[in-house]
């Protein structure tokens, strides 16, 4: 507990250090965060001065605590969740309250995020935004997308620890230094606005990311630069900046005002795409092209793409695993990897998959035919439990015809040993077949088919206002897509339903 006299000392000497809260708290021992010498400050500024007696800790409840650790505990045990639902405490105390109430409940491991690296050039140019700015210091710092403290420790790392009042007295005074420094200095300032503008436009006009290698853009990049910046600059050193020689330049500006001899076909590839649930490849959007009567090979079709920025999605890897031990024994894996199937019905793979959302968790259970690829049947809810697998095999054994006796194969999952599963199989005349214990490939056209799903329409996509509902119609709805309309290169560019369609079979 500080003193009205300490605390009022902390809010003037920051004032003094124009708000800057690290060197104040450095200079004087106190505070221990800056979060707390801002609250003083903030009040210093409303009511003109501090209270004397300072603001205790919000107590709460025992019945509050409980709810808090019983929300948490039935939510995913996920903290932020967890506060922004209740509407309180911090993280700190959160965690504070589950070891006391429900210590077997605390996860015993966290993930941290990515940490931004800045190139120098960057670190420059928010220098230099500092040192002539004419709005406030977190304003520069929130154009560059870093803190104010950290616009501050860039400064002191490319100029001293001299404060930005220092330098611009030293301009005041600059008439002291010999003409040679004054000169030198400009030609600095020149470089850095030089440098900062060039990230500008990269970024604004080519829509790179912060930080990209200038150097390594390509010349028509660089070109498409220079013409925009060579009113303010001469294009001397520009071309210098770029290593760039005046004849590429100029070729490259009379090739971007040629006239696009693909502007429709570039506008419909960029529809494609964008029906497709930006999943299309190269490939199979030159195979939709075909279909349309346009004539358009699959290299030039990639450099479109590559021009347009149609990128399809990377993919990330979660598994979700059901194994429970050997609750039933188990049955040979007949299947033997071998995927492929003269007909339908002849052999169906079946597994488990999980979605992570922020709003909890989905699961997907589908019966894919080795046939063709196409799901039979699935099943989507909130848990992998028996209800889940077993609505999904009775609407399979519904589209059997009669006196067809697929084999069911799947893993060693739990779903798959209880007798109810076993009954049901047996009653439909179904050949179980198993996958060898933890050993994935055994079932990898299953697993192939679940990658699919993700890359295409779950993975890189923001899912933080989409409840479990929700997502739960989505991927019922591509699941329909996917068999009515994706196009399945191996299938001759059809969907399966088109597919099935062509050679006569009943679906």
């Amino acid at each position: 507990m500080f003193s009205l006299k300490e605390r009022t000392d902390a809010v003037k000497q920051l004032i003094e250090y124009d708000l800057q809260y690290t060197k104040t708290i450095r200079k004087l021992g106190y505070p221990t965060d800056c979060r707390t010498l801002k609250s003083w400050y903030e009040e210093y500024i409303s009511e003109g001065s501090l209270h004397i007696n300072t603001v205790r800790k919000k107590k709460y409840s025992k019945a509050q605590k409980e709810a808090a650790v019983k929300y948490y505990i039935s939510h995913g045990k996920n903290l932020q969740l967890t506060i922004r639902k209740m509407g309180y405490p911090c993280s700190k105390v959160l965690n504070q309250w589950i070891k006391e109430l429900a210590p077997e409940e605390k996860r015993n491991c966290t993930s941290g995020g990515n940490t931004i690296r800045y190139s120098r050039e960057v670190k420059e140019a928010a220098v230099l935004a500092l040192c002539t700015r004419t709005t406030s210091a977190k304003d520069v710092a929130k154009e560059y997308h870093v803190t104010r403290e950290g616009l501050y420790n860039w400064k002191n790392q490319l100029l001293g620890n001299g404060d930005i009042h220092n330098m611009k007295q030293k301009n005041l005074n600059c008439s002291k230094k010999s003409s040679d420094e004054i000169i030198i200095l400009k030609q600095e300032i020149h470089r850095l606005k030089l440098e900062r503008d060039i990230l500008e436009k990269a970024i604004d006009l080519l829509k790179k990311e912060i930080g990209t290698d200038i150097t390594s853009l390509s010349n028509r990049d660089k070109a498409i630069i220079i013409s925009t910046l060579v009113v303010d600059y001469t294009l001397v050193e520009l071309l210098s900046y770029f290593k760039m020689a005046k004849s590429s330049y100029y070729y490259q500006i009379a090739a971007i005002r040629k006239k696009d001899k693909y502007i429709e076909e570039r506008k419909l590839i960029t529809d494609i795409f964008i029906n497709s649930r930006e999943t299309y490849g190269y490939r199979r959007i030159h195979i939709s092209l075909h279909k349309k009567g346009i004539t358009l090979s699959e290299k030039v079709v990639r450099k479109i793409m590559n021009e347009e920025g149609l990128k399809v999605r990377k993919p990330r890897r979660k598994k979700y695993s059901s194994y429970q031990g050997e609750i039933s024994p188990a049955v040979p894996n007949l299947i033997n990897r071998q995927f492929h199937a003269n007909k339908p019905n002849e052999k169906w793979l079946t597994d488990i998959t999980e979605f992570g959302l922020p709003s909890g968790k989905v699961y997907l259970s589908p019966i894919i035919d080795c046939f063709d690829g196409m799901p039979v049947s699935w099943s989507i809810g909130t848990a992998p439990d028996a209800e889940l697998v077993n609505s999904m095999l009775d609407k399979a054994i519904e589209t059997l015809n009669s006196g067809e006796k697929p084999i069911i194969h799947s893993d060693r999952g739990a779903h798959y040993r209880w007798p109810t599963w076993i009954k049901k199989t047996k009653d439909a005349s179904l050949i179980r077949s198993m996958s060898k214990k933890g050993f994935s490939p055994d079932n990898s056209a299953c697993e192939g088919f679940f990658g699919r799903i993700k890359n295409e329409m779950f993975y890189d996509r923001d899912w933080s206002n989409v409840t479990q509902s929700e997502f739960m119609d989505i991927l019922d709805e591509y699941l329909h897509w996917y068999i009515e309309e994706r196009i399945k290169l191996p299938l001759g560019g059809m969907s399966p339903l088109e597919y099935r369609n062509k050679l006569g079979v009943a679906v």
